[in-house]
C-alpha cells in the first residue's frame, strides 16, 4: 500500500495528464470538438428508483463491449482522456464494468465510475482496484432511505467503509455525489462531514424536473415532491452558504463556489445564461453509440451524430440551449463553464494543490 504523500503525488501527476493537457489542448483547438471529459452511459436500467431521475429506462438495452471500446478509441483520438461510466446502474454487469474500465486504463484514460453501491462487495472493490479506476462516485442522497430518495449511506455502509479502506492501496479516488432535494436538506450536511471524516471529497447536484421538450414518456415520478420550495428556501440557502464556507477551508469538493451560489438562484426560477461548454468540450455516448450534448438532453430527439461522426452544429446547440440552460444547473458543464474563463484557471489550481 502507497503511504499517503505517494497517494496524492500519483493522483496528481493523473490530473495532469487527463485534465491539464486536454484542457490546454482544447483551448488551442477552441473552434473543434474537442471534449476534455465524455460521459460513456452504460445502461438504461438500474436496480433502484430514484424519483428524480428520468434517464432510468428498465426497457432501455444496454452498451456492448464493441461500442464501449469503440468510444473509449475515438475519445483518445480527440485528446479526451476523462471518462465516466455512466447509467443507469453500470454495475448491474460488472465484468462489462471491469472489462471496460481495464481497457481505458491500459490506454492511459482517467476512468472513473458512478454507482449506487448496493451493487458492490469487497471482490468487486479489489477488482476495480487491480483494473485501474481511477475514481469512486458513490451516489449518496440521504442517511436512512426516504421516500423517493433510496440512495443512502446506511444501506451501503460496509461497502463504503472497505472502498475508503482500499483506496490508497489502488490509488483511486472516492467522493460522495449528493442531489440536493427538499427533503433531504440535514442530510448532505451530515453526509459532507462524513466525507471529510473520510478524506473524500464531495460533488453537488440541485434536483431540478426534467426539461419539458425532451422525451420523457418512460418517467413515472413527475410529481415527485422533492422540489425546494419557498418554504425551503432560508434552509437550503443556510446549507449552501456552510458548503461555500467549508469549501473556503479547504474541504474538498467538485463544484465551483459561483456553482454554489448558482443554487440559489435556480430554485428560485432561472439563472440566464452562463456559457455551457456542452456539445463543445464534453458530450455522452449513449448505449447505441450515438451522442448527446449532456445528460438533460440524454432523451432529446435530435441527431447530434455517433462515435466517429459527431454532429454537434454550433446553430443548433446554440438555439437548444436557449431553452435548457436558464433551467440547467449541470455540475460538470457549469463547472467546466467557469474553469474556461482564463481568471478562474488559478482558483483550480489553488483548490488541488491545497486538497492534495
Amino acid at each position: 500500500m502507497m503511504d499517503t504523500f505517494s497517494y496524492k503525488f500519483q493522483n496528481g501527476i493523473k490530473a495532469f495528464r487527463s485534465w491539464v493537457i486536454p484542457y490546454l489542448n482544447s483551448r488551442i483547438h477552441k473552434d473543434e470538438f474537442r471534449p476534455v471529459l465524455c460521459y460513456v452511459f452504460t445502461e438504461w436500467r438500474c436496480n433502484i428508483d430514484c424519483h428524480y431521475c428520468h434517464q432510468y429506462n428498465n426497457n432501455g438495452e444496454s452498451m456492448s463491449r464493441e461500442t464501449a471500446y469503440a468510444a473509449i478509441d475515438w475519445l483518445l483520438s480527440l485528446g479526451c482522456r476523462v471518462i465516466p461510466l455512466m447509467g443507469g446502474e453500470p454495475l448491474l454487469r460488472k465484468d462489462f464494468v471491469l472489462d471496460v474500465i481495464r481497457y481505458g486504463a491500459e490506454r492511459g484514460c482517467f476512468v472513473y465510475l458512478p454507482t449506487n453501491g448496493y451493487l458492490m462487495d469487497k471482490e468487486f472493490i479489489d477488482e476495480m482496484g487491480k483494473a485501474g479506476v481511477a475514481a469512486v462516485n458513490l451516489a449518496v442522497d440521504c442517511i436512512a432511505p426516504k421516500k423517493g430518495l433510496p440512495k443512502a449511506l446506511l444501506a451501503i455502509e460496509p461497502q463504503f467503509r472497505y472502498l475508503v479502506k482500499q483506496k490508497e492501496k489502488y490509488g483511486y479516488l472516492v467522493f460522495f455525489n449528493i442531489n440536493i432535494c427538499g427533503t433531504n436538506l440535514k442530510d448532505v450536511k451530515l453526509l459532507t462531514e462524513i466525507a471529510h471524516e473520510n478524506n473524500i471529497g464531495t460533488d453537488y447536484h440541485l434536483n431540478e424536473p426534467p426539461h419539458d421538450f425532451v422525451n420523457t414518456e418512460h418517467y413515472r415520478h413527475k410529481d415527485n415532491g422533492l422540489a425546494i420550495t419557498p418554504d425551503k428556501y432560508e434552509e437550503a440557502d443556510a446549507l449552501i452558504d456552510w458548503l461555500i464556507e467549508k469549501q473556503r477551508q479547504g474541504w474538498p469538493m467538485v463544484n465551483s463556489i459561483e456553482h454554489l451560489k448558482t443554487f440559489k438562484r435556480r430554485m428560485r426560477g432561472e439563472i440566464g445564461v452562463w456559457g455551457c461548454r456542452a456539445g463543445q468540450n464534453g458530450a455522452l455516448v449513449r448505449t447505441d453509440g450515438t451522442l448527446a450534448p449532456c445528460f438533460d438532453l440524454i432523451c432529446y430527439n435530435h441527431d447530434w451524430g455517433r462515435i466517429g461522426e459527431p454532429r454537434f452544429l454550433k446553430s443548433e446547440l446554440d438555439e437548444v440551449k436557449k431553452r435548457c440552460m436558464p433551467l440547467c444547473t449541470s455540475t460538470c458543464f457549469h463547472t467546466m463553464s467557469f474553469y474556461y474563463i482564463m481568471a478562474s484557471v488559478p482558483e483550480w489550481v489553488r483548490k488541488h494543490v491545497r486538497v492534495g
